[in-house]
């Protein structure tokens, strides 16, 4: 008796827009897991320092904000210890920025692997943004040690309720970070100046945001056009929820939410579209 055929996997076109198979993307976790495991051992395996760098980095930049912008430019810190209000916006920052940075070039820096195997694309974004944790827990890490010991010294500062708010803020800045990053590598797969003008605004994204100043220095005015930046509310959150101090604001918040719905949706749309016909423009 002949058995009957059963293919495990069928490839096939896709034609319309939003025609997305998030039920693809389960059954490809062995491989994002892997991409995982993948960038966390491969980023410092051939240097001396290794994953200690995790902790120089925000030390070392600190370092520097501490110098310029507090004793240089005299720029305020709400009344708290510069170390703890500078870390406070690093970790998050950098969290941020380097999944941001990280998921703008996948098409160009996977294209020889997508040229060759198939898998669904947006795994590889996916696993950068997830595997990007790691290096945020141990910033974090650092974050509550110095905390801690300003706490043991006397410094009034005392964590509150918001503080549970702390795994929507992070899934909102990997959202946000993954939504823009996708549209970018999306948009650099055929026009290329297009990652070198992005990774120049990340840097000056950083600046319109209150990372080395509180918000609490600006005008009501100014402190309006600088909500319009969706991590503002972020930052300022995690300080109130952290340290007591801040602006901290429901409608912000939600409009950074709805924001990074909205730019995760058109990321994801115009990266399912492009990754159709990509191989033909890299």
């Amino acid at each position: 008796m002949i058995e009957k055929e059963h293919w495990t996997t069928v490839i096939k076109p896709k034609t319309g827009l939003f025609d997305i198979d998030f039920k693809e993307l389960a059954r490809y976790k062995d491989l994002w897991q892997m991409f995982i495991k993948r960038d966390i051992v491969t980023q410092y395996k051939q240097t001396i320092l290794g994953p200690l760098w995790f902790f120089i980095n925000p030390i070392l930049t600190t370092i520097m904000y501490m110098v310029v912008f507090g004793g240089i430019a005299k720029i305020p810190t709400d009344g708290l210890p510069q170390p703890l209000f500078y870390l406070s916006g690093i970790c998050l920052w950098n969290y941020f920025s380097v999944c941001l940075l990280k998921t703008s070039t996948t098409f160009k820096d996977n294209e020889n692997i997508f040229g060759k195997v198939y898998f669904p694309r947006l795994v590889m974004p996916i696993s950068t943004v997830t595997s990007c944790l790691y290096v945020f827990g141990i910033q974090l890490l650092l974050f509550i040690v110095v905390y801690i010991y300003y706490l043991f010294i006397g410094v009034s500062i005392a964590p509150n309720i918001y503080l549970l708010l702390l795994p929507v803020l992070v899934i909102m800045l990997a959202g946000l970070s993954l939504g823009f990053g996708v549209l970018t590598s999306s948009l650099t797969t055929k026009y290329r100046d297009l990652s070198i003008l992005f990774s120049f605004i990340v840097q000056l994204w950083m600046y319109a945001t209150p990372v080395i100043y509180p918000l609490s220095m600006m005008s009501p005015q100014k402190q309006m056009i600088a909500a319009l930046n969706p991590v503002t509310s972020i930052v300022e959150t995690f300080r109130y929820a952290t340290l007591g101090t801040g602006t901290f604001s429901w409608w912000q918040l939600g409009y950074s939410f709805i924001f990074m719905c909205v730019v995760l949706g058109f990321g994801i749309v115009v990266f399912n579209k492009v990754q159709r016909s990509f191989m033909d423009t890299v």
